[in-house]
């Protein structure tokens, strides 16, 4: 009896399954911390549960309570499709928001509406759905900002960026993930004075606007604690900017050209370090005043080159700082190690991106579990391999998608992986799998 007991007590935590509600996971860290997954793939890979057909995009799913959460494009013509994808035309079509269930792939609503792209890379959508409390927020690449119910997809209220904000269109579509702050819904909007809004995450209404710059830029709001408060860390290709995440207040600002406004890689703290990295213009690293919000610029790269690069010159792909040391993809495909204190190269491969060759702008998406990592590359592969200052070492690795985006004169797979239920969930522009990783 006791034993059986005992059992049941412990039966809730043998069964938990992590979700991955939002960009970068949980703690919006790119780190996985569901226990219970395989050390290796097995022969032929890990069991594939289920394929669903889906449009184009490069929206990374959230998986929340039992459901799978993801964006995608409905093209009216595809004749009206630029054939040079840097090209920016007036492309009729819709943007939908899926609901599936995880464990079968059944679509269980789905809310679709026009919207006309203007921007460069039309594939489709590009930011991750936030799931919370029983709602899922989606931005649209033409900025059309939603809160939909999370369990039947009616629309709570909704805002258009361009419309209401003077927004305009960036070059390759508003990318920055919302942010969930307590009440407050914190977006990359653009506009003047706007390139940050905070709204009210049930209502809907305005809370505050912030900043002024020529473009807002893709990178995605973030969240960090130092100096005894939390500060809002908004990178547009102006300028780093700190703000009071409760008023918009600025903080500090740390003036920054970034060159084509490809602001993209996520902002990482560690300790009192904050890290920044760019595709033209390198990387930069700021020491975090303890007893105010202020920092210092401890160093920063030099190169201004997109080939002849120094430190790290991240596009796509978030680097991951861990013991010391920065893990990310520089401009053509390198995987590389940093020292966090100085920014001294430490080690460089391409076993992880293409195999050989630099390409540009080719990519791996980096999370980290336990003490190892899973990459995503843009081959549709997924690799375990550990990251550590003495080089890399790869484990297993397999194949999940094909890579379909053709956006960058390549067949590529530019669309983060969610990590929940014990699975891995990947999609292209033709389908999203869900593959099993449980021991």
């Amino acid at each position: 009896m006791r034993t059986s007991f005992l059992f049941l007590a412990l039966l809730p935590t043998l069964l938990h399954a992590d979700d991955w509600p939002q960009w970068l996971g949980p703690q919006r860290d790119a780190v996985w911390r569901e226990p219970g997954i395989v050390d290796t793939f097995p022969e032929g890979g890990p069991k594939v549960l289920w394929r669903v057909k889906i449009g184009g995009g490069y929206t990374g799913p959230a998986v929340a309570n039992g459901r799978v959460y993801l964006m995608d494009r409905q093209v009216a013509d595809k004749n009206s499709v630029p054939g040079n994808a840097f090209a920016r035309g007036v492309i009729p079509g819709t943007e939908r928001v899926l609901c599936l269930d995880a464990k079968s792939g059944a679509v269980i609503w789905e809310h679709r509406y026009d919207c006309t792209y203007t921007m460069s890379y039309s594939t489709g959508p590009r930011c991750t759905p936030l799931v919370s409390e029983g709602k899922v927020w989606t931005l649209g690449a033409e900025g059309n900002l939603l809160c939909l119910d999370a369990a039947s997809g009616k629309v709570r209220w909704a805002h258009d960026f361009k419309s209401e904000f003077g927004a305009k269109t960036p070059m390759w579509g508003f990318a920055g993930h919302p942010l969930l702050d307590g009440q407050r819904l914190i977006c990359l909007c653009g506009g003047p004075g706007s390139v940050a809004v905070a709204f009210d995450k049930d209502s809907g209404k305005e809370i505050w606007r912030a900043l002024d710059a020529r473009e807002p830029g893709y990178g995605a709001p973030t969240m960090i604690e130092a100096g005894g408060t939390k500060q809002l860390i908004l990178w547009h290709p102006q300028a780093v900017n700190s703000l009071d995440p409760a008023t918009g207040k600025v903080f500090w600002s740390y003036p920054w050209d970034v060159r084509f406004g490809l602001t993209v890689a996520t902002p990482r703290q560690s300790g009192d370090l904050l890290f920044f990295s760019s595709f033209y213009t390198s990387s930069k690293c700021f020491k975090l005043d303890a007893t105010k919000p202020e920092a210092t610029l401890l160093w920063e790269g030099k190169s201004f080159s997109e080939k002849n690069t120094d430190t790290l010159h991240s596009l796509i792909s978030t680097p991951f700082i861990e013991d010391g040391h920065i893990y990310g993809v520089c401009s053509y495909g390198q995987l590389r190690c940093l020292k966090l204190e100085t920014g001294e190269r430490v080690w460089e491969t391409m076993a992880a991106t293409t195999g050989g060759p630099l390409v540009r702008w080719a990519n791996a998406f980096i999370i980290k579990h336990e003490n190892r990592f899973f990459l995503a590359n843009e081959q549709g592969d997924l690799i375990i391999a550990r990251l550590s200052p003495k080089g890399y070492e790869e484990i297993s690795r397999a194949k999940l998608l094909k890579p379909t985006t053709t956006d960058p004169r390549r067949a590529v797979v530019w669309s983060h992986p969610a990590f929940a239920d014990k699975c891995v969930f990947m999609r292209n522009d033709e389908e999203i799998v869900c593959a099993s990783l449980g021991k």
